[in-house]
């Protein structure tokens, strides 16, 4: 990977993550009107067709593209010492910028399933949701059993996902480094200002993609 000037950093969990609380949201909302409309068939076989939809679409959002993202994690090279660390809320705010008309579309299509199938639609988003939790944990495993996070720079993620078409690989710091805890959860505010200063310079607040 190039070493050529500053390069802007984004963590890849937290990219991840990114969509996991507005989907769950969003799916909840949308699998409501299952409780008061019966649809075509009915609410007992709505929650279970839902319930099964939920599951399947969980674990397909959890386990998708995983080899991509595990080969890069273990081709990842060292971050430089100037590069930015892109903050925790400036990630996630580029990301759910970038696609709230691709949120607010699936939640009318996942709202409107649910009126036809009482809570499927809802149970599909939320489950997707789900999934990218899910898929943001099992990588901070990865990062706290290699004390390393994970990170990707801004200009190949674009607004798009971590493992993209134009990711030409990962990037790696210490485990304190950064304002997000392994896995792209916020960092504990006793441990926020402990940031490594050894491998990278302090990071940009301000810097937005």
């Amino acid at each position: 990977m190039g070493r050529g000037g500053r390069q802007s950093l984004a963590r890849v969990t937290v990219i991840v993550r990114a969509g996991a609380v507005p989907m769950w949201w969003l799916g909840v909302v949308a699998a409501a009107p299952g409780v008061l409309i019966p649809g075509l068939t009915g609410r007992r076989a709505g929650l279970y067709a839902g319930a099964a939809v939920f599951v399947l679409s969980a674990a397909a959002v959890a386990l998708g593209r995983r080899r991509r993202y595990d080969g890069w994690a273990e081709a990842a090279s060292r971050a430089g010492k100037f590069d930015y660390l892109q903050d925790r809320a400036v990630t996630l705010r580029v990301w759910r910028r970038a696609r709230v008309w691709w949120l607010a579309g699936g939640f009318l299509a996942a709202a409107a399933v649910s009126f036809a199938v009482p809570f499927a639609g809802g149970a599909a988003l939320a489950g997707a949701g789900a999934g990218l939790w899910l898929k943001a944990v099992l990588l901070g495993r990865r990062e706290r059993a290699g004390e390393e996070l994970l990170w990707v720079r801004t200009d190949w993620a674009g607004r798009g996902s971590p493992v993209g078409g134009k990711v030409k690989g990962f990037r790696t710091t210490g485990a304190e480094a950064g304002d997000a805890a392994p896995g792209g959860a916020r960092r504990p505010r006793e441990k926020a200002g402990r940031r490594e200063r050894t491998s990278v310079t302090p990071p940009v607040r301000s810097r937005s993609s």
